[in-house]
């Protein structure tokens, strides 16, 4: 008998020693990838294809000293950094939050439409670890909306804005639903997400299935608790719904009803959460995959958003 235990818990220190592995693998792979937005070339090569146009509208605003940089202290100490560019007459302020390993060039589409088309500030971070930005790892967006906040602090130090919208695209819509649900100052008035997920456990769920073809049990739960030793937070607090839940100012949800990363089913559940919000709106973009709705329907798009805000501007 004490032979079959002994071999029972050798099995048992084994297997958990498997997870282990296999969680510490599979939290590096999503959380340290070897590009995380700091290929500006690739970027450029993006923007150039689906935008055409806009490298040049960013370099010549950068050129004359319209578009200028700016570095930050995050929430955990490191060094991020971010562009900005003012307009005359402003409408408001928007915060352009990238997504999973972008940087603050990926989204200039939005940071345009801010700009020329709404004639807001605008201001564009580049997240922890991502771009220009120092950092650990990725955060998925939990920490990250605490680096938004002082982004946005910053932003109403510099215009004294009683009108910031938050805006963000993925990981960044992510972040932003992430952030509506904290206690905010009153010049927060509304958040914008397109195609961000409803919780980072359920996104990386979803992707083992869909990459590995592995159930969630039991890496994802090892992943997880690595996560929360490494880096001090866990899949399941990265909540969307949660912090949705919880959020008091109108917000937009916009999602590609061709989204096959982001499955187009998770902004349903995000709108439902809301419930607590002054008003809500959704609007699906017909056959666009993950983050192209700008991209594919660029004047309902731009129409959409200035709607949405000339209601929040009516409450």
């Amino acid at each position: 008998m004490k032979k079959v235990l002994k071999i029972a818990l050798a099995l048992v220190c084994v297997l958990f020693a498997g997870c282990l592995a296999a969680g510490y693998y599979m939290c590096s792979y999503a959380l340290l990838p070897e590009e995380h937005g700091n290929d500006f070339e690739a970027t450029r090569d993006f923007l150039d294809n689906n935008f055409p146009g806009l490298t040049a509208w960013y370099d010549s605003l950068h050129s004359c000293g319209v578009m200028k940089d700016t570095v930050i202290i995050g929430e955990r100490g490191y060094r991020l950094h971010a562009v900005y560019a003012s307009v005359d007459n402003p409408q408001g302020c928007a915060v352009v939050v990238h997504g999973y390993t972008n940087n603050h060039m990926s989204w200039m589409n939005l940071a345009r439409m801010y700009r020329d088309s709404l004639h807001f500030n605008v201001i564009v971070p580049d997240l922890h670890y991502h771009g220009l930005s120092e950092g650990r790892a990725i955060q998925m967006g939990w920490f990250d909306r605490l680096d938004v906040r002082r982004f946005a602090e910053l932003a109403h130090g510099m215009w004294n804005d009683p009108f910031l919208i938050v805006h963000g695209v993925s990981m960044g819509g992510a972040t932003t639903m992430m952030l509506s649900g904290d206690d905010l100052p009153d010049y927060y008035r509304a958040f914008i997400d397109d195609c961000g997920y409803s919780s980072v456990w359920e996104q990386f769920a979803y992707n083992m299935r869909q990459t590995f073809g592995l159930p969630p049990f039991p890496v994802l739960h090892s992943a997880s608790l690595v996560c929360k030793i490494r880096y001090g937070w866990s899949f399941r607090q990265a909540s969307s719904l949660k912090q949705l839940a919880r959020c008091t100012r109108p917000i937009l949800f916009i999602h590609g009803g061709a989204d096959t990363f982001v499955p187009t089913e998770q902004v349903y559940g995000n709108y439902e959460a809301a419930s607590a919000a002054p008003f809500k709106e959704l609007w699906i973009a017909p056959e666009s995959t993950h983050a192209m709705s700008y991209r594919d329907h660029t004047d309902e798009y731009v129409a959409r958003v200035r709607a949405f805000i000339l209601k929040v501007k009516e409450l």
